[in-house]
């Protein structure tokens, strides 16, 4: 097995289309064909996780957070940064990061922080804008099922809860080729008028390419008309945070005590305790203050989350309660569900969970 083998199952699994603009997912050091020894899975890159890696024979760190957000000018070991890098690649050892593209998910970060709450029916807080795309083909009559259900096993044409959508309108398209064209229907040189069925339906960015190729496999015509639309509308199966319902209200003290625990944090920061029990919850992992108003929208009675600032507290204006339960607290499982999509995928050779705590912060 080679890490191009893990890159593509990442990038199957959480499409780096799904990261935010600031983000720095993917392979950031090693070389794709490389064979993999065994994979250490951690949620931040240090210098102790290099060396942990080098202790136990892995060759591949798979990460959550990026060791690199933006360009390097100099690798000099000057910060933890750069020391880690130098330190990789002197022992061979690729790096890969699956971070807000892996946040975005449905069965990604946040899904696990639902489990630990108990939340049912988790829903995606902030589904991802500009990511939709309308496909438009024409395909003679007697061919349409065929390439409607070709485009349908590709991925296409998912709203929901439903699949195999798609909007069809009978009409008719011409067309003539010239001297170099051999036509399915029609002759060279002749203006040829064909019953043809325009058909539309609805895919993500990510499938793009294994949506085409398989318009152009089961399309019967030499050249293959369509159209690519982009579309405004929201992305709701991918997005940032997640809402969902307990399945028993609780207290709001009695709410934050159990947070508490289940996350083993060492402190919660909370606004204001409203005067209802806890039903409804809003959760993201990491760093998700700027999700506040969408929680709201939401009619979340509790946000869970990490890095609120001081001033960020005063924006729940009694509405909604915020139980800040620290960034890594949040996102520590991410390398349990590491471990079983990997697990799961590649059987037989070794994934190991880091032993090292990379939080920076300690409670006294």
């Amino acid at each position: 097995m080679k890490v191009g083998d893990i890159v593509i199952f990442f990038e199957q699994l959480a499409p780096l289309s799904y990261q935010e603009s600031y983000d720095n997912s993917g392979l950031i050091i090693g070389d794709r064909q490389m064979e993999v020894k065994s994979v250490l899975l951690t949620l931040d890159i240090t210098p102790n996780v290099v060396n942990e890696a080098i202790q136990v024979g892995a060759n591949v760190i798979v990460a959550h957070h990026p060791i690199i957000f933006s360009g390097l000018k100099r690798i000099t070991g000057s910060n933890y940064v750069e020391q880690s890098v130098i330190l990789a690649i002197k022992n061979d050892i690729a790096i890969y990061a699956a971070h807000t593209n892996f946040d975005s998910i449905k069965n990604g970060v946040n899904f696990a922080i639902a489990n630990k709450l108990g939340v049912k029916n988790p829903q995606i807080l902030q589904p991802l804008a500009n990511e939709l795309v309308k496909l438009v083909t024409f395909v003679p009559k007697d061919h349409a099922d065929k390439v409607r259900f070709a485009i349908f096993d590709a991925g296409a044409g998912h709203i929901g809860n439903y699949d195999c959508c798609s909007y069809n309108v009978d009409g008719f398209g011409t067309f003539r080729g010239n001297n170099s064209t051999n036509p399915f229907v029609g002759e060279k040189g002749k203006i040829h008028r064909e019953p043809e069925v325009r058909l539309e339906t609805i895919m993500p960015k990510s499938i793009q390419a294994k949506v085409l190729d398989a318009l152009f496999t089961s399309h019967p015509y030499e050249e293959v008309a369509y159209d690519l639309y982009p579309l405004n509308n929201r992305y709701n199966e991918v997005g940032l945070g997640m809402v969902g319902d307990m399945e028993s209200a609780m207290a709001p003290m009695d709410f934050l005590r159990f947070v508490k625990s289940a996350f083993n944090a060492g402190c919660v920061r909370y606004t204001e305790l409203p005067s209802k029990n806890i039903e409804r919850v809003a959760f993201c992992g990491g760093s998700g203050a700027s999700f506040l108003k969408a929680a709201m929208a939401a009619k979340a009675d509790v946000f869970v989350t990490g890095d609120f600032k001081y001033h960020q507290f005063f924006d729940a204006e009694g509405k909604i309660l915020i139980a800040d339960i620290g960034h890594y607290e949040s996102e520590q499982f991410t390398i349990d569900l590491f471990y079983d999509y990997l697990s799961k995928k590649f059987p037989n050779f070794a994934v190991l969970k880091s032993k090292v705590t990379t939080n920076p912060i300690n409670y006294l």
